[in-house]
């Protein structure tokens, strides 16, 4: 994997840290991979 860098607002990582915290996902790089993959799926590979 590669390591990017990103600005996000502050509503968005306490948002992360809940999820991280309430157990549903470990990391918040398994929040963003998460969401990174479903935009993905709804924006590419869904539309084919």
């Amino acid at each position: 994997m590669k390591i990017i860098t990103v600005k996000l607002p502050e509503q968005y990582l306490e948002a992360m840290d809940e999820l991280v915290n309430t157990g549903r996902y470990e990391t918040r790089s398994e929040v963003i991979r998460a969401a990174i993959g479903d935009f993905i799926r709804k924006e590419l590979w869904i539309k084919e």
